[in-house]
């Protein structure tokens, strides 16, 4: 199957501009404000600014998963497990999305990211969903 590119009529995947760090359950921009511009290797052209991440990023994370971190001890094993279902049950919810997105950032063949990389990301949270 031919996708059309990202942000063009009929695309299933669209880009913004900028992306933030996921921290404390949102999006938030970068301690010291840099950022990198990441190409397609698909297409040499840019795809979006990611966050040049610097120590103080890395801060605000652990800060942000320390103060998670009592409430989450206290979360079943159940309840656990199941947030990981949940996870993989979006992933595959999502997997053509996904899949593309993928191929555009790394250059790789959609039906590889399609058929393999994507599912087995999902696979790996249903794993250890079964671990705990």
């Amino acid at each position: 199957m031919n996708y059309a590119h990202p942000g063009t009529p009929g695309a299933i995947v669209s880009f913004k501009s900028r992306y933030g760090n996921y921290i404390g359950g949102e999006f938030v921009a970068p301690v010291n404000g840099q950022y990198f511009t990441t190409t397609s290797p698909v297409n040499g052209q840019p795809i979006a600014e990611f966050p040049r991440s610097s120590a103080e990023d890395i801060e605000k994370a652990l800060d942000a998963a320390h103060a998670a971190a009592d409430a989450w001890g206290k979360t079943s094993v159940q309840d656990r497990a199941l947030a990981l279902l949940k996870i993989a049950d979006r992933i595959e919810q999502n997997l053509e999305l996904l899949a593309i997105t993928e191929s555009w950032d790394n250059g790789k063949a959609v039906r590889e990211t399609l058929n393999a990389d994507i599912p087995l990301a999902a696979d790996h949270f249903r794993y250890y969903a079964g671990c705990i």
